[in-house]
């Protein structure tokens, strides 16, 4: 822990460049930290948003 406090700008920048690591205290792993890229899946929703149109009348029976 301590050495992860006195190296944190290195780390951080080790991380974002996609090297994940783990934070000890005492022998025990406590924290994993990795990209945020890593972490967040892309989300697929709402990719068409504004290329689609719905009819306004597309939910009548014939």
């Amino acid at each position: 822990m301590h050495e992860a406090k006195t190296q944190l700008s290195q780390l951080v920048s080790e991380a974002a460049a996609g090297q994940s690591f783990v934070i000890c205290k005492a022998g025990r792993p406590m924290v994993q930290v990795t990209s945020i890229a890593e972490a967040v899946p892309h989300s697929r929703l709402g990719r068409l948003r504004g290329l689609c149109s719905v009819p306004d009348d597309f939910d009548r029976l014939l």
